[in-house]
């Protein structure tokens, strides 16, 4: 298995240099968006960890979720965000390892952050978003669900797996092939919905 400390700042930054960015499909994802739109409290406080060039973000931010941060390792991106969203507030950026950041939230977007990971993580990536959300927080959005092999990123899994490794620290309340996924994604993602438990 990939060391984990191969998937690091530097790798990332190269990544986004060399545009080898294919995760990045250049707009919000269909699920993500349709998720979204039927959020009706515009209060709650949002994390999108691995975000990337936050299309999620920019969506948010301009349906008047004005509480929604963005996280990332790589700068490269956040700085491309900034470009796009400028009025987006700076102290809403961080540029940061996910496992290092310690706060709350109401609601976490998965998006392409949880394949990125080197799979040995994903224990510690389970328990650091069970500590991020409040007590009935939600983390949700879309999983991977192809077989889990040495070749990434994106670092595949499968439904039985997602089960046994988050019903130890969340309500499993949706766990399902996404039927309105992109194109070149059809038939290889599960849209889940995970509720913090105590």
């Amino acid at each position: 298995m990939m060391k984990k400390n191969k998937l690091n700042k530097l790798f990332w930054e190269e990544r986004y240099k060399s545009n080898d960015t294919g995760w990045d499909i250049g707009d919000i994802s269909t699920p993500i968006e349709s998720y979204i739109n039927q959020l009706e409290n515009f209060d709650l406080k949002i994390l999108i960890p691995g975000a990337g060039n936050s299309f999620e973000a920019e969506y948010l931010w301009k349906k008047g979720f004005k509480n929604t941060y963005i996280l990332d390792i790589a700068e490269m991106p956040l700085n491309n965000f900034k470009r796009r969203v400028p009025e987006f507030p700076e102290n809403q950026i961080i540029h940061s390892d996910f496992f290092n950041l310690n706060d709350t939230f109401d609601l976490i977007i998965e998006q392409t952050f949880f394949c990125a990971l080197n799979p040995e993580l994903r224990e510690d990536y389970i328990k650091q978003m069970n500590k991020l959300l409040v007590k009935n927080g939600k983390l949700i959005g879309l999983l991977f669900d192809f077989e889990l092999t040495e070749d990434g990123p994106p670092f595949g899994g499968s439904k039985l797996e997602y089960i046994n490794r988050f019903s130890k620290f969340f309500s499993i309340k949706t766990l399902e092939p996404s039927y309105n996924s992109i194109k070149p994604r059809e038939n290889r993602e599960l849209f889940f919905i995970f509720e913090k438990t105590n």
